[in-house]
C-alpha cells in the first residue's frame, strides 16, 4: 500500500501543479473570468480524484462497496456553470479534466525513463 500512497500523492501533486500553471496561462492570455470557470472545474476535478482515490482504498479492503457520489460532483458542477451567466462550461469541463492529464503525464514520464522508474521501486 506504501506504493498506491506514493502514487496518488504524486498524482495529486501533478494535478495541483498543472492547475496553478495553467490558472496562470489562461489568466493572462485570456481573462480573470474564464481563469476562474477553469479553477472551479479544475478544483471539482481534484474533489473527483480524491473520492476515486478512497473508493479505490476501499476495493483492496473487506469493505468492497464503492460510492456512487463521484458523478453527482460532475454534473452538479456542469449544471451550475450552464446556469450562472458568469461561468463558461468549456473551461470549467477543461478544468475538471485536468487531472486526467495528470495521469497521462505520470504514467508517459514512468513509462520513457525507466532508470528513475528502478531508483523509485528501490527506495
Amino acid at each position: 500500500m506504501d506504493e498506491y500512497y506514493k502514487l496518488k500523492q504524486s498524482i495529486l501533486l501533478a494535478t495541483l501543479s498543472l492547475t496553478g500553471v495553467i490558472f496562470l496561462v489562461v489568466w493572462v492570455s485570456l481573462s480573470l473570468n474564464i481563469a476562474l470557470s477553469y479553477m472551479l472545474g479544475a478544483c471539482v476535478g481534484i474533489v473527483y480524484l480524491r473520492m476515486l482515490a478512497k473508493d479505490v482504498e476501499k476495493i483492496s479492503s473487506e469493505a468492497q462497496r464503492v460510492s456512487s457520489g463521484r458523478l453527482a460532483v460532475f454534473v452538479g458542477v456542469i449544471v451550475l456553470s450552464a446556469r450562472w451567466d458568469q461561468l463558461s462550461i468549456m473551461p470549467v469541463f477543461l478544468g475538471f479534466l485536468t487531472y486526467k492529464i495528470a495521469i497521462i503525464g505520470y504514467v508517459l514520464l514512468i513509462n520513457l525513463m525507466p532508470t528513475q522508474n528502478r531508483k523509485m521501486k528501490h527506495e
